[in-house]
Formats: C-alpha cells, structure tokens, sequence
C-alpha cells in the first residue's frame, strides 16, 4: 500500500544530488495547492500502516504570503491563463518557481470552474423541481378528466403535445444533473473517477458463428487492429493526484540514480551467470518507503545491465520519452502503450524536466506468456554532469478500484554520452509480479530475468540501434546485394519491413486486446487461433483474418534453429505455401553487426508452372535474448514501386513468422535437451485471410485448414531440425 510519508527524507535526498537552478523537480516540494489556508501534502500513515517503531511525523503545511497570493489573485483577474513567459516574469518577482505559479493557477481555475458549476447545478435542480410540480398538476389534472362524450375517465393513452415536451425536457435535465454532480463531486474532494482494469472482455469482438472448439462456444473474438483504444479507456490523474504524482516520480528519480551505481552489497555478484542479484533485505534498509510493502501474492524480479549503443544521446531520450517511437524501437516488449497526460514537456526546449502519466502493456512473443499490464509516471531528467535519466514508477496506488497482477518500483536507465555518437545505457528493472499464469516451459526463461529483466531491454536497445543506423545510411553498403539500386528505395524497403515487424509483434503475443480460442487440449503445443476483421487500412487486405499460433520446446540450441529458418536454401523443408520451389534471394540489406540481422526480398519460384512467381519480404534479428524470423508475401508491382522509393504505407501485408527464445539463462551448444539447458522455446504464428468480405461469416473448413497447415509446419520444423542433431 502506498504511504504518503515516503517522501519524508526527501529534501535530503536531493542535497546528495547536484543542484542546479533549472532543476525545477528539486522545488516542486514547495509548490503551493491551496491559496488561502495551505494544504496538508503529506498524512502520516494510521492504522496497520503504521510503523510502531516509527515516531508519528508531524504534518507539514505550506502557505504563500498574503502578498503573493494579493498578486497572483490580481493576475488571474486580467489573465487566468498566463503563458510560460508571464508564469516566469511572475514567479520572479513573488520569489516563486514557474511550476509553483502554474500550480496556482491551475488550481484557482478549478475553484472557479467548480463554483460556478454548483451554482448551475443549483439552479437546475430548482428547475427540476419546478418542473417535477408541474408534471405532478398535469396527471392530477387528467386522473380528474371526464370523456365529453360518454362521460366516463378519460383515457391517457395519448399525451398531449405539451406533456410529451414536458417529459423530454425533464429527461434531459435530469441527465444534464446527474452530469455537472458528478463533475462538481469531483472537484469538491469526491473524485467519481474509475480505472477499468484492461481485461478480454473490454475488447471488440467478432460474433462469426464457429461453432465450439475445445469447449468454447460462440465466436472466436478479439480484435488487435486498434487496440489502443483500451488503453486510452484508461483515465489520466485527477488534479488532486498530481502533486503526489510529482512527489512519487522525484523520489524514484533518486532511487533508480542510486540503483544504477551503487555495487555490493545491494547487488549480489551471481554464481551461475553474470548477472547480479538484488538483495531484497539491502534494498529495504536503502530504500525503507518506496512505494510500499510488496503486495501479497507478488514476487520481486529485479536486474541491471549496461551497454554501449550507436545512437548518441539525445536520439535516446527522444525515443523514450515519444510513446510512438518508444512502441516501435522496443515493439517485441512493447505490445500497446499510451501517453494518458502530459504534466510537463521540459524545459529549454528538451525534455529535462519532462513528466508524463503512461499505460503500458509489456509481453513475450508467445500466447503461453500472460501480458503485464503497468499504468505508471515517466520522469526525464538531466543531470548537472551531463547525464540523462528516464524512470517510471508505478501509479497502482491512485487506482484503489483495480487489482494489480504487476507494478514497476522505479525501473529505467542512465544515458551517457560518450565519443562518436556512442552512449553509454545503463538500464534497471524492478517489478514486483504475480507470474503463476506463465506456462511451465516458459517458467525458467521468465524466472531467469531473460523475459522481461533489463537484459532483454538493453539487447533490444542495442539491435535496434544498429537498425536505425542502416535505415539512417545514405549509401548502399558493400552487404547490400540485388534489385535495390537507390538509397530511396533502400530505405522504403527496411520501412516497410519495420511495419511488417511491428504488426507481427503485436499479435503474436497474449495480450488483452484480443483473445485465443485453443482448439483442442490442453497441452503446450496445442493450436490457438483467433479472427480479426481488416477494414479501411490501405496497410492490410480487407477482410477476415485467421491467425493461428502454438509455441513448443525443441532440444536444439535457438541459434540452429534460427539459422535453420532465415536460411532460404532450407525454406522449401518447412513453407508448405512455397509447394517446393525454388527460392532464390533477389535483395539483401545487412542491418546490424550479426549476419542473422538483415532484410530480404525472396522469389519462390513455383514448380507448378500454372502459378505465377510470388515474392516474399523478410526480416531475420538476433541478439542474446531472442531471434526471430518474420515474413510477408507481397505484391510484384507494389514492391517495384518501393524499390522505386515509393511509400510503403499502401502495401498490404499479413506477417507470419517466428519467434525463438532460449528455454533458459544456461543456454549453451550440446548438452543434455532439458529444458534450461540449451533448448529453445520455439513459437509458430500465421496470418491467413480466410475471406475479402469483412463482414463474412468464418466457415470451420477455413479453420480445419489452417489448424492442418500450423501443425504440417511444425512437423516439418521438428523432423529436420532434430535430423540434423541426430
């Protein structure tokens, strides 16, 4: 549970850092949120809460001077919206901070707004009442009516025109009360405001009649395109949140500092590999409030790794702090993420100082692997000796509503700048999560930190700088071979394929934002399959789409089996679609260090001469913590126009591929196939258009079909693959 006296220590905190006078978090204590009687930013914890051992701290409250508050009361009367330049002009002649004088106002308008808003509200209840009186008269009037012509009651049946407005009208204030309720309860400290927690049943579903499949009936619903609208479902802080917001993300600034460059014995040199372990009892003597105590049925995982990445240092910052770019670098984790509020952009034109409310989803490709869902604060900050810093921390304690199966502690990573557009990462992540939904055979490789620790992060990092790099290139390599003969066309070919990566990615995982219907069993391998409708994306065939996926442990190590499936000399031994022919290379872009990164163009030339040549765009990557192989057919005459250096945003694509992980941290050449010694964890996911009508209804022989072609497929993975071993 979240203590608001965490921060007690918190000036001092902040005096072991540098000081600087744009270091405006370092002030944000200060910072006024009441203009007339002050406001009590801390509570001492009650209840089970309390600490017996702990002395009972003293409420501190923080009041502007009568002067200031004169001032900034005259201000707002000519301008309740002064700009940054006013804000400043004005702090400096008060002797406050720009943040302290936009807080103020902030807070003033909101007074405002809610005065005038249960002044309102007021005056339609009064309304309301009137008009309620008046319905009251018009019945008592008409129960006393007699028919003209018979003389007996009257019949109500029909309202007059009149009674008809009446009701309307009284229907449409009512709902007009309830709302401006709601808004006033909330700004006079009764916040109405809820959290949904992301779950499959919030997501659109396609009712497509197929019948039951291993038990389930209806249809095989979840839709992916689109799926950030349920995180956007997801509402940012209250103004009442914010100073606590700010508070929370300071105080994990320093934790994350003092996590990133502190050794023994806060981490523990490990026995078995080289990573470090966290000594739980350590962390809670350096850091005794945090965010609480670890919830009940959560366990802590926590690493910490560097490397040195091509990519200099402001680049760096830039993508974390734009969730869009974030998404796309990081798009294997990252399976849907939103910027919910914005508190600060920075200051001097760069985001030191930015500070912005987050949902985030985070996975592994493999529908065996249940997805980690976080709604947190980022916090970017420069440090006086040059180096960046970006943390998040969780906010699960401001949703009192919702059940959190995992919360980040402060996680994220220091920047240095170093010679020749290098920077130095260091990256920590701490979360404490319940994991007892992840498949036994998955269960090494998340316990080994490998799934979702800073390993994977940093080696992700590392990847995809390289990528950018050879995207940023304006000549054609000596590693390029075949049709490109532009950097144009160059570089509309790796954006190409970066999107067929990032569709890929998205919906190969267990995510929220769609949901997997087993087919049969209930074992590893089993087939999952779910249906998407595809409608108005130039990016993608209209239509129905059919994915299927299975994920399974193979007792060959992931580089053999990587090498197996990007190789297109072997492609025949498991494409079933290519009918055996032959596939020959037509062009290659080399993307990284690795041989394995890389983007190529395929010609399967069909021995079905009746069948026209198809061309096929792949993309292979490998690092320490994963590879994988991921491919698309596309159109002859619409891949001309890329190569031309035409926009690739209009070609359509429906990615399969692979994903192959090490099935754990010991992952070595040979040895004996068990799992955790040197097999991979090998996860098979296709996209089949069963229909070019988006609203068709999904026959069971296009399921029975593609079920056969998954399962053929893997066979044939296995049987050459362990053939090789043999």
């Amino acid at each position: 549970m979240f203590q608001p006296n965490m921060f007690d220590s918190h000036h001092h905190l902040l005096d072991m850092t540098h000081k600087t006078p744009e270091n405006e978090m370092d002030l944000i204590r200060d910072d006024e949120y009441e203009s007339k009687s002050g406001t009590d930013i801390m509570e001492a914890p009650s209840g089970d809460d309390q600490d017996p051992n702990q002395r009972p701290k003293k409420k501190r409250y923080h009041r502007h001077t009568q002067h200031q508050i004169q001032e900034m009361e005259s201000f707002f009367n000519e301008c309740p919206h002064p700009d940054d330049k006013q804000r400043k002009e004005l702090g400096r002649r008060l002797g406050l901070e720009p943040l302290q004088v936009k807080f103020w106002f902030q807070n003033k308008r909101t007074q405002m707004k809610a005065q005038h808003e249960r002044h309102e509200n007021t005056q339609l209840r009064n309304e309301n009442e009137k008009l309620r009186a008046e319905n009251i008269r018009y019945k008592e009037a008409l129960s006393n009516a007699t028919c003209p012509n018979c003389g007996g009651p009257a019949a109500i049946g029909e309202m007059s025109f009149d009674e008809q407005h009446l009701r309307i009208e009284n229907a449409r204030l009512r709902e007009e009360i309830d709302r401006i309720s709601g808004i006033a309860a909330k700004y006079v400290g009764k916040p109405m405001l809820s959290y949904p927690h992301l779950s499959p049943g919030a997501s659109r579903s396609l009712d497509l009649g197929v019948g039951n499949f291993g038990g389930q009936t209806g249809g095989i619903g979840g839709e992916v395109f689109g799926a950030a609208d349920l995180l956007r479902s997801v509402s940012g802080p209250t103004d009442a949140d914010k100073p606590v917001i700010i508070e929370l993300a300071v105080a994990a600034m320093e934790e994350l500092i003092r996590m990133a460059q502190t050794g023994e014995p806060l981490w523990i040199p490990s026995t078995e590999n080289a990573a470090e372990i966290l000594s739980e009892e350590e962390y809670g003597r350096t850091f005794p409030r945090g965010i609480g105590p670890k919830p009940l049925g959560l366990k802590s995982e926590a690493s910490r790794e560097s490397a040195v990445v091509i990519m200099n240092h402001i680049n760096l910052v830039e993508i974390l702090m734009d969730v869009n770019q974030w998404s796309s670098v990081f798009a294997s984790i990252v399976s849907r993420s939103v910027t919910l509020e914005v508190l600060s952009t920075g200051v001097a034109g760069n985001y030191n100082g930015a500070l912005q409310v987050m949902t985030a989803e985070f996975q592994v490709p493999s529908p065996l692997v249940p997805t980690r869902e976080n709604y947190f604060v980022r916090y970017c900050k420069q440090h006086t000796d040059g180096t960046w810093a970006v943390v998040d921390v969780s906010l699960d304690n401001l949703r009192p509503t919702s059940i959190s199966r995992c919360r980040r502690r402060p996680s994220g990573c220091l920047i240095q700048e170093l010679p020749n557009g290098y920077s130095k990462v260091t990256w920590v992540e701490h979360v404490e999560v319940d994991d007892r939904a992840v498949h036994s055979i998955y269960k090494p490789l998340v316990n080994s930190g490998l799934a979702f620790g800073a390993k994977r992060w940093v080696a992700t990092l590392d990847r995809q700088c390289e990528r950018l790099a050879s995207v940023m290139a304006n000549n054609i390599s000596a590693g390029d071979v075949g049709v490109i003969s532009s950097p144009e066309g160059r570089k509309s070919m790796l954006k190409l394929a970066e999107r067929m990566v990032m569709s890929f990615c998205t919906g190969v995982g267990a995510s929220t934002a769609h949901t997997w219907t087993t087919l049969s069993g209930s074992g590893a391998d089993d087939v999952r399959v779910m249906t998407r409708k595809s409608m108005d994306d130039p990016g993608r065939p209209p239509g129905i789409v059919l994915s299927a996926a299975t994920s399974f442990w193979l007792p060959v190590p992931p580089k053999r089996v990587f090498d197996f499936l990007r190789d297109e000399n072997s492609r025949s031994e498991w494409d079933i679609l290519s009918n055996g022919g032959l596939v020959q290379e037509m062009a290659h872009i080399a993307n990284g260090r690795d041989p394995g990164n890389s983007v190529s163009l395929l010609r399967v030339n069909s021995a079905n001469s009746s069948q026209s040549n198809m061309l096929i765009l792949q993309e292979s990557s490998t690092d320490a913590t994963g590879s994988y192989v991921i491919y698309a057919p596309v159109d002859i005459h619409a891949m001309n126009v890329v190569l031309s250096g035409g926009d690739p945003d209009y070609v359509a694509l429906l990615p399969s591929g692979f994903a192959i992980l090490p099935d754990g941290p010991n992952n070595e050449e040979g040895g004996i196939p068990e799992v955790g010694s040197g097999g991979s964890l090998l996860t098979v996911a296709f996209q089949i258009l069963v229909d070019s009508v988006p609203t068709a209804k999904l026959s069971l022989g296009s399921v029975a079909t593609v079920n056969s072609l998954i399962k053929c497929t893997v066979e044939r993975i296995k049987g050459a693959v362990l053939c090789d071993t043999a």
